[in-house]
This record gives structure tokens, sequence and C-alpha cells, in this order.
């Protein structure tokens, strides 16, 4: 039992290790390519994937100077993460990548046969546990994985020195056995990649599905820690129970959480206004019904544990050659970068033009392939290899396993639980103090991660109401990363995200020391960007105010439909508080129609745009506004330039009266 908890051990590492190197990875590239808003020839840098190809090159077996070599590759690459600046942390995270891509199969092949083991369902234990331990960095840390700050970036080493203790027990000698011809090695591989994609989008960090969902995070947290941890616990006490699955039951599993998944994103999935002049779209919080697909999913989704452990078992049962393996996890590879690509092109699909507009609205179009795929060779090789277990496993003490389990699952429990607590208190003195913030994904105008010095000037400004945009990092791109729920945690502050990540926009997420209250998102036609403009009211005292999110941009129609629908909304309220970044100019019509109705707070206290302190806004610079309704007193508002900013954008604040 001991030696095969530290086979467990060097799988769950590896795999942790690799999704965390490979998110960083892609996120670099993504947000060095964002400062552009195009795409150039630092997207190359995904070659670092194909590095399976190396894997062509080895008859029998690979040396042991490219297994010990690659595993420094990894461990310095993956290492160095926390402590660089975004282009250099990029390289290192590709580096590590590649490195791993061809641990990954090597060690499929060498790993030992365990006394009284199961030896096909390692690795899927290994990816069981990979799970946990993700779940629980990220939740320690509002999303954010706690072994890729600087502060706890010792985390990734010490775990880095663990992998390498563990991989001396593998068999590293030359096979005795001839190399052969093995049919159904490419396509075990290629499911073995397609599991560590899911891995990768959906449960290494959780807090991605609360965002297309608007479900409860802590219940969407918890539930893929315990299902995990528990999968792992049953199968290394009760393997019998996974091992005698028949074939019917594991297609019907896997394809109720294929149904499943595609169905909680259809479910959040909406239509948009097609043309200028068609209606806009209101979405407001999710009915129960909606939320049903989720809550299959999330009962459903250790299937990929069993669909990992096939095929994973059925490489490690023919011990192919190197090059025998290469085809299959170089496809695998290749096949991963086109769903990524497809998930950000989904999300940037006016950017990248003509490939990325078929992908407008298609979210779940990665997803489908990959599910479809996995459970196609899932079924296909399920019969092939001896899924035989030992029933003697059932004799050792599960005391131990169950406690470290335990100990894991109760750490996420109670970080989960204590998430999203409001503690701010409420105030009472009849003003308040409004901010809008382009965060720019968290990061600076020179495109390094700046959330720690953005939540800084937060608690400096202390706003009583926040309107973040460019503020949807809850993706692949972005390192899944949920800054927004970071920031109100840190802070105490009610939230409300705003459009769900499946809608593709730029974010708008309104922050308040006040209840958010009917909190819904408008949608307006679009040619490059979806719009999605968040909404909700607060109270203070006796006055209800309506908040207004807003981040337009595309065309001059788009924007003008985007202002009259503003105009159209809030003229049905009373109170108004319209914010945001609203990609305008003083003398362009739709900002000159919304100003027609609503006074812009910068203007009103300095009509030349220019403050006593010689700050000249008044020119193109000038597109963060703070327009209220005209019986509002504004005092004070300010512009914070960068870099002082910490964002690409200025910073503007302004307190209302009444």
């Amino acid at each position: 039992m001991k030696k095969q908890w530290l086979l467990i051990l060097s799988f769950g590492i590896l795999f942790l290790l690799f999704v965390q190197a490979i998110t960083t990875f892609i996120e670099g590239i993504y947000i060095l390519e964002l400062l552009g808003s195009s795409l150039d020839e630092k997207v190359l840098s995904v070659l670092f994937l194909f590095s399976p190809v190396l894997l062509l090159l080895f008859g029998k077996r690979v040396p042991r100077w490219l297994i010990w070599g690659s595993y420094l590759l990894f461990i310095i690459g993956r290492g160095m993460i926390p402590y660089l600046d975004t282009f250099p942390r990029m390289l290192a995270a590709g580096v590590a990548s590649g490195a791993a891509l061809i641990l990954i199969p090597v060690m499929l092949v060498t790993y030992p046969q365990p006394r009284q083991s199961n030896r096909w369902l390692i690795p899927a234990q290994g990816l069981a546990l990979a799970v946990g331990i993700s779940v629980l960095l990220r939740t320690l840390n509002y999303t954010i994985d706690l072994s890729l700050t600087g502060e706890f970036g010792w985390i990734g080493w010490l775990l880095a020195i663990l992998l390498g203790v563990s991989m001396t027990q593998f068999r590293w000698e030359r096979s005795t056995e001839p190399p052969r011809t093995v049919k159904g090695v490419t396509s075990a591989a290629i499911g073995v990649v397609g599991i560590l994609t899911l891995y990768y989008f959906m449960f290494s960090s959780p807090g991605v599905i609360a965002r297309w969902t608007e479900g409860s995070y802590q219940l969407i947290i918890i539930l893929v820690s315990l299902l995990s941890l528990l999968w792992l616990l049953i199968s290394l006490f009760q393997p019998n129970r996974v091992g005698e699955i028949k074939s019917s039951i594991l297609f019907s599993w896997n394809l109720i959480f294929t149904l499943s998944v595609i169905g909680t994103i259809l479910a959040h999935t909406i239509s948009f206004p097609a043309t200028p002049k068609s209606p806009y779209v209101v979405v407001s919080s999710p009915t129960w019904y909606q939320q049903i697909p989720l809550f299959v999913m999330l009962i459903s989704f250790p299937v990929i544990f069993i669909d990992f452990g096939i095929f994973s078992g059925f490489i490690a049962s023919e011990h192919p050659a190197p090059r025998r393996m290469a085809p299959g996890f170089l496809l695998g590879a290749i096949l991963m970068t086109l769903l990524i690509f497809m998930n950000i092109f989904s999300n940037v699909w006016g950017y990248v033009e003509p490939i990325s507009i078929f992908f407008r609205n298609m979210y779940w179009l990665p997803f489908l392939l990959v599910l479809g795929l996995v459970t196609l060779l899932a079924v296909l090789l399920y019969s092939k290899f001896d899924k035989s277990t030992d029933s003697r496993v059932t004799k050792q003490s599960p005391v131990l396993s169950a406690v470290f389990l335990a100990a894991i699952f109760i750490a996420t429990f109670v970080a989960a639980i204590l998430s999203d607590i409001n503690q701010v208190d409420i105030p009472r003195n009849g003003s308040l103090k409004v901010m809008t913030y382009n965060i720019q994904q968290a990061n600076n105008e020179k495109g390094e991660k700046s959330y720690q010095e953005q939540l800084a000037l937060i608690k400096e400004v202390d706003p009583d109401i926040i309107g973040f945009q460019e503020s949807d990092s809850t993706r692949i791109s972005l390192g899944n990363n949920d800054y927004i729920r970071y920031y109100a945690n840190k802070l105490g502050y009610h939230t409300y995200y705003g459009p769900k990540t499946v809608t593709g926009t730029y974010g708008t997420a309104i922050l308040s020391k006040y209840p958010l209250e009917n909190p819904r998102t408008v949608f307006t036609y679009s040619d490059q960007d979806e719009i999605g403009t968040a909404e909700a009211e607060i109270s203070v005292g006796s006055k209800e105010f309506t908040i207004f999110n807003v981040h337009p941009d595309g065309s001059e129609e788009a924007k003008m439909v985007f202002a009259t629908t503003l105009v159209e909304r809030a003229d049905q309220k009373k109170d108004v508080i319209a914010i945001g970044d609203y990609n305008l100019r003083g003398w362009e019509d739709p900002y000159l129609y919304i100003d027609e109705t609503y006074k812009n707070a910068w203007m009103d206290v300095y009509p030349s745009g220019i403050d006593d302190d010689g700050l000249d806004m008044s020119g193109i610079n000038r597109i963060d506004h703070i327009f209220v309704s005209p019986h509002i007193t504004v005092r004070n508002p300010i512009y914070l330039l960068p870099p002082e900013s910490w964002t690409d954008h200025p910073t503007h604040w302004a307190e209302l009266s009444w």
C-alpha cells in the first residue's frame, strides 16, 4: 500500500504541476497578445506543446538523460513561474509544459507493479488526487492558485522535489521486450491528453463553472472536491467495483456527463440581438430548472477518472516503444491546442477574422468535441486490456488514507464556506463614493499582473460602489483566475459578476458595500465584442439608486444602439449612476446622446475638462466616465492615470450627494 501511494503521489504531482504550467503558459500568451488586440509571432510559442514529437527519435526506450533532463526542465520551469514577469513567465511555463508532455508518456509505461495493487487504476487515482489538491490550492486563495503566488511559491518546489524522489521508484532500465506494433496506443494517448484537457478547462479550478452558471460557488467547490477524493478512496479499497463496470454502463455514464456539460453551457447561452433594430435581451438570475444540468454534471463527472484509467492502463499494459507513443501524444497535444484556441476565439471573435468569427457564441463546441471523443475512445478501448483487480487490497487498513483525503476535503470545505462572506459595514453618511475601474484582467499597462496593487488602491480610495470592466478573467485564457471573487472576498463587498463567461463579453462586474438587488445583464447589438451592461439596485436610506456598469465596443452603430438603450432603460429610474469604460469621447454622437439626459461627473465640476491641478482630461484619453441623474450633486471627481492606476486605463472616482 505504501508503494502504491508513492506512485499515486507521483502521478498526482505530475498532473497537478503540468496543468499549473500550461494554465500559466496560455495565460501569458493571451496577456501579451491582449496588449496588441491581435495575434503575432508570440503565438508560435505553442510549439512547446508539440514536444512529444521528440519521442519519435527513440526505439526501445527513452534514454535516462532525456528523462532526467526533462524532469529538471519541468521542475525549474514550473518552480520559477511565481517569480517572473509575464514574458519570461510564459517562456518558463512553456518549457515546463513541453517537458511534462515527454514525462507523462514515459512514466505511464515505467511505473512498477506494486504488491497487492490494481496497476491500471494508479494514474487515474493520481489524477483524482491532483483535482483534490488543485481545488484546495485555489479555494484557499479565492480561485488564485496559492502555489503560483510569490509568497507561497515554495509549495511548487516542495511538490517538485517529492516528484523527483518518487521517480526513483520507476523502472528506467532497458526493456527486455522487443519493440512491437501495438494497435490502440494512439487512441489511448489521445484520450489521456483529452482528459487532462478537461481537467485544465474545468476541474482544476471549479470556480469557472460557477461563472458559467451563477451557480453556488460553495456547492460546486465542495462537490468537486468530495467526489474526486471519494472516488479515489473507493478505488483504493474496493477496486473491483471499478473494474467490473459494464461497457453499456460506462457508455451511458459518459453520455450523461457529456450531455450535462453541454446542457449546462447551453442553459446559460443566449441569442444575441442580430441587427441594430433587434430588441435588447435582459438576463436575470437563473431559474432553478436552468441549474438541473449543472447538478447532473457535478455528480456524474467522476467518470473521467475511469476513462483516464482505461487510457493510461491500456498504455501501461501494452508497454509500447517510445516512437509508438509519439503519434498519439502529439495528436493529443495538437487537439488540446485547437480546443484552447476555439475556447479563446469564442470570446475574441471580432479580432482574428475570418477564422474567429465562426466561433461567436460557440463556447460549447470545444467541450462537445473533447467529450464526444473521450466517450468514443473509452468505450472502444474498455474491453481491450486487462482490468483485473486484487481483492487483497481491501484487507489493508483504510485509516491513514482516509485521514489524509479527509484532511484535504475538510480544508477545502472550510475555505469554501468562509468565502463570499460580506464583512463591510454599510455607510450611514447619506453620500456615495463611486468608482469605475477598467482593470485589464488585473494587469498593468505593461501586461504584468497587478491584482495586489489594484486591491491596495481600492482599499485606499474606499469606494462604496465599484464598476469593473475587462473583468471576465475566469476563463482558460486568463488562468481561470476569478479576480472579482478575490477582490470581493478581500474587501468584504457584495458582488455581481455581470455577464456569464459563456456569453463572451469583456466583463462588467459590480462591487458594493450595499446589498445588490435584482442584478441583471442587458445585451445589445454588437459587431465586434458582446456588449453586456450590468445593472442592479441599491437602497441608501429611503432612496433607491440604479447602478449601470457599461463597456460597449465595436462600430459607431453598435455604440449608438448601446447609448439609446442605456438612456431608455435609465429613464425608467429616478436615481441613476451609470459608470464604466464607454469607449466614447466627448464629441462622439453616442456620448452626446447620453450627455443630453445625464451629467458627466468630471465635466460638471470642471467644464473645461481640466482640474485645479492642471490635469487635462478634455481630449482623447477620457473614455472612462461617471454619468449621474441631473439632481445628484458631484464633488471631488478624480482621475488617476497609469501607471499609478495599475492598469492601462485611468481610474476614475467621485463623491455623490443629494
